[in-house]
């Protein structure tokens, strides 16, 4: 057993090194059968040789009375034209002016940005549906598979974004790429607990139905349904580590990786923060407040319509609709209130993980902000940067490394001329690592990407895609990563990505960046919801400062940088 084990591997390993040769008569585009209907596929844009499946239906459409239940099954036997997106998942986002503040405005990091705020595009209840993206004419006959799960705040994004097109990594990779819809704001996560029938995060719950739809039909498509990995970033990697810890009796999934997102990256989410944001939604349609009787609330705002919803329940200021509007809920089916025990214990899938987060992830709320115009205290969003990515991350890929997981670390310093937001750019700011890891920027941007950047790219592309080939991989050339050292802060296992003409990655040690969590904890445990919930207020009121935060008791947080762009050879 253990020989034929060691010679598969060897074989796995020959393939992967080998040129993708052709493997069969896979028909472009060809005709499938899956449990939602008989699927029609076609060439997809830009790489020709890889099928591209658009909007296919895997849960009927939450309307009516399925509005805020758990997702029914889509079962179809009839034809599908997969040949374009479906809507948006419905949301209403108050988009701040890009233009103020911005006098040294970037035009291709606005693209991006511009992308990501899903400004402009069609959105609809009706939106449940997945993309494939697949070659299974050439390479492995099973192939791993990548499961895009997008962020946005639980308040807005789309599977439809270019920046997350996956036609580029699986035809470069030799993989193949699926991104789902999942219900936002306040018809994926309206909170209200108490009501029969009634889900309290209806969106996480759509995703659980998407992994299950990739499953149960991904053969179809080339793909291996026992190498599926999950990946995604900031709502989206919070998703990742909230699936973590609530289907660990079928995890289906066979490893994970969270970009700028864990469960303790969201203020502490109690049913009664919800219930007063969908309190206000109520009174603004003239129904029974939860408070008063949640299922009169519930059957009244049902029998509204979309459009009316989503007005009753917006906010006017974007930062605080991405800082924490309608989001997860404790409900203790897949939201918990224990984290902390359940870190401690192993209560999680124990698949490999790789985690990581941006260095600059700041810089995007500050320009949201600006836009907004609420002008926050440097030094806060130090704090900001320290308390909502780089410290959960750290306790994320620290309860994997103590209870024995294999996981990998990273934190990105990729900062190029076609990502920056303005032209005095400080750094790598939150979202900037997908295009790279989706190898779409020139194509969202229209601006070439610098040689180093190119190199990195290709590099973040092969790390990820390796990784959910075979996670073990990675300790080898040629990426040599080690794994991620909980005990010893000195050690050098944080895997630094970009931020050199010369260097895709370097290991170096997490000290520097992790010797704040311990301080930041303790000063911002007094503050109500943490820090976060304080921003929120400020987000709310305009007000400078936070209450209860005084800046003269906060660290310099600003280690010197061992990298600097200086360039491009």
């Amino acid at each position: 057993m253990v020989f034929f084990a060691a010679a598969l591997s060897a074989l796995v390993a020959f393939a992967a090194a080998s040129p993708v040769a052709p493997r069969s008569t896979f028909a472009i585009g060809q005709t499938l059968t899956t449990t939602s209907g008989v699927i029609k596929g076609h060439a997809a844009k830009n790489r020709t040789e890889v099928s591209e499946y658009l909007g296919i239906p895997f849960a009927k459409p939450p309307v009516g009375d399925l509005r805020w239940k758990a997702p029914v099954k889509y079962v179809g036997d009839a034809p599908i034209d997969a040949s374009k997106y479906s809507a948006d998942c419905a949301a209403k986002f108050q988009s701040p002016d890009l233009a103020v503040g911005l006098s040294d405005a970037n035009v291709p990091g606005i693209i991006l940005l511009t992308e990501l705020m899903q400004l402009g595009h069609q959105t609809s209840e009706d939106c449940l549906t997945l993309n494939v993206w697949t070659k299974p004419q050439t390479g492995e006959k099973g192939k791993a598979v990548l499961v895009w799960i997008f962020g946005g705040g639980f308040a807005t994004g789309n599977s439809a974004n270019p920046i997350y097109n996956g036609e580029f990594i699986a035809d470069n990779e030799d993989v193949v790429v699926v991104s789902f819809n999942y219900r936002l704001g306040v018809f994926g996560f309206p909170g209200i607990p108490g009501v029969d029938g009634f889900e309290q995060n209806p969106g996480l719950l759509d995703q659980r139905a998407a992994i299950e739809w990739v499953r149960d039909n991904i053969a179809a498509f080339g793909g291996d349904p026992k190498r599926i990995t999950i990946f995604g970033e900031s709502a989206g990697g919070a998703s990742v580590d909230f699936y973590s810890y609530a289907w660990t009796k079928d995890p289906i999934v066979s490893s994970m990786i969270a970009e700028s997102g864990s469960v303790s990256s969201f203020a502490d989410p109690q049913p009664k923060d919800n219930i007063g944001f969908w309190d206000v939604a109520a009174k603004a349609l003239k129904c029974p407040t939860a408070k008063e009787n949640p299922k009169s609330s519930v059957d009244c705002v049902r029998a509204k319509n979309t459009e009316e919803i989503l007005e009753a329940a917006k906010t006017e200021n974007p930062l605080q609709a991405v800082l924490g509007h309608f989001g997860p809920t404790i409900d203790n089916k897949v939201v918990f209130s224990d984290y902390t025990e359940r870190s401690k214990s192993g209560n999680f899938i124990q698949k490999p993980l790789m985690n990581g987060n941006n260095d600059w992830e700041a810089g995007l709320f500050i320009l949201i902000g600006e836009g907004a115009k609420i002008k926050i205290s440097p030094k806060i969003w130090d704090v900001f940067n320290a308390a909502v990515f780089t410290c959960p991350i750290q306790r994320a890929a620290n309860a994997r490394a103590n209870n024995k997981v294999l996981n990998y670390r990273y934190r990105y310093f990729g900062d190029y001329p076609n990502t920056y937001l303005q032209s005095n750019n400080k750094g790598a700011w939150h979202t900037a690592e997908i295009s790279q890891i989706f190898g779409t920027t020139e194509a969202v941007t229209a601006a070439k990407n610098t040689p180093s950047e190119a190199k990195l790219s290709t590099f973040m592309q092969k790390a990820w895609t390796s990784f959910a080939k075979d996670p073990a991989s990675l300790q080898k050339a040629p990426f040599n990563f080690p794994q991620y050292n909980a005990a010893d802060a000195n050690a050098p296992t944080l895997i630094a990505l970009g931020g050199s003409a010369n260097e895709t990655h370097k290991m170096v040690a997490p000290f520097q960046w992790d010797v704040y969590c311990d301080p930041i904890s303790s000063l911002t445990s007094t503050i109500p919801g943490g820090i976060q919930a304080a921003i929120n207020n400020v987000a709310a009121g305009g007000e400078l400062g936070v209450p209860g935060l005084k800046t003269d008791e906060l660290p310099d947080m600003k280690p010197a940088p061992f990298w600097t762009y200086s360039g491009d050879a």
